[in-house]
């Protein structure tokens, strides 16, 4: 299956002038997946939501300001005759939920997350929850402040946060399309005398007075074919997992995750898959999967099925190399394990987070017991 009849020619298009404060509104308003940007005609990038909410670009500003620092990263770009697996890993790795779709150099139209999943969600009802679902989510106290929300958002490269009361049950969700809501509609009541002010106030807010309650949530045993028809259903790009008494929380699935199962393949060589691929510097992906796999093969019983390395640049930078979170996660017929770490440029901040990765395998090691992978799951998405 290609994304040839899945891609639409209908989105929303800004030239690199446009305002920012027009933008803000235009997410929300419309709330798109996201909005393409050009120069004079010519594609330039893709805006997102979170990438708005992230920055911290004045109203009256240009959407060059937000796009042109990172000019030196490729956007991402895909083929109108590309496959639906590649096309997922492209999302992916360019950490987006929209791509342009080009035919013969010139831009045709766009495809989204939801395209893809609506195109093959048929062959969802293969796999679980459970077997793609992200483990140990960060949470807030429906006392913590929207600041403090907003640095988990950012530090963690996610858009969503069980709220959870004092008792550990799960009592609603913030994400960043509640946080720019109501930053919007803020900015809009102040004055200018009062800004500064004022937006010292809003990052105190509690979240417990932004954030969406009750909470659609689903469970480990449920097909993700059932997932994703909750999450298009009621427009959620991820929904709470909760265990047996259905209030406390044991992890997040994402539309995300779903795409990433998408890109699985049952090749020898481990899959890697690699997010905010534009700030690796020296570092390599073929220097990245052997390290990975040097750890995993120390661990002959820990079959390690995916990989999953995210990047994260900070503005804070030390003799001209910025300082990187990087975090690891592996799936394995053993389960889900992680590391993350911290460093300045993107080796030394996978070199910390491979550390704590195989401190943490050590740590799995011998508590869990084998299971087999369901290779059910590969061989259905592979007919894809």
């Amino acid at each position: 299956m290609n994304i040839a009849d899945i891609a639409t020619r209908e989105y929303l298009e800004v030239d690199v002038g446009t305002r920012m404060g027009k933008v803000r509104s235009s997410f929300e308003n419309g709330n798109p997946k996201g909005i393409i940007v050009t120069d004079d005609g010519a594609y330039e990038g893709v805006i997102s939501e979170r990438k708005v909410l992230q920055s911290h670009v004045e109203d009256d500003a240009k959407v060059a300001a937000l796009i042109k620092p990172s000019r030196a990263a490729p956007a991402p770009t895909v083929d109108r005759d590309e496959g639906v697996r590649e096309t997922a890993r492209i999302l992916i790795e360019g950490n987006t939920k929209i791509a342009p779709v080009f035919e013969h150099d010139d831009l045709w139209g766009v495809i989204t997350d939801d395209a893809i999943l609506e195109a093959v969600i048929d062959n969802l009802d293969a796999i679980d929850v459970a077997d793609v679902y992200t483990e140990e989510p960060i949470t807030l106290a429906e006392d913590d402040g929207i600041g403090k929300a907003i640095n988990h958002l950012r530090e963690h490269g996610i858009s969503r946060l069980p709220v959870l009361n004092e008792n550990g049950y799960l009592t609603g969700m913030v994400t960043t399309h509640d946080i720019a809501d109501f930053a919007i509609r803020e900015n809009e009541r102040m004055t200018q005398g009062d800004r500064v002010g004022d937006n010292e106030r809003m990052l105190d807010v509690p979240v417990y007075d932004i954030m969406n309650s009750p909470v659609e949530t689903t469970s480990l045993e449920t097909s993700v074919r059932g997932a994703i028809e909750t999450m298009l259903e009621f427009d959620y790009a991820g929904l709470a997992v909760t265990g047996d008494d259905d209030r406390t929380v044991v992890g997040v699935i994402t539309k995300t995750d779903v795409l990433r199962a998408l890109t699985y393949t049952e090749e020898e060589q481990m899959d890697v898959q690699i997010t905010n691929i534009s700030q690796l510097g020296t570092l390599s992906r073929a220097d990245i999967v052997e390290r990975i796999e040097s750890v995993a093969d120390k661990y002959a019983k820990m079959q390690v099925h995916h990989a999953h390395v995210r990047f994260h640049e900070h503005k804070e930078k030390l003799r001209g190399q910025p300082l990187i979170r990087c975090q690891i996660r592996l799936r394995t017929n053993k389960g889900q394990v992680a590391g993350s770490g911290e460093g300045y440029g993107a080796d030394s901040a996978f070199r910390i987070a491979l550390d704590k990765l195989e401190r943490n395998v050590l740590e799995l090691k011998g508590i869990q017991s084998d299971e087999e992978y369901r290779g059910q799951l590969l061989r259905k998405l592979n007919e894809l």
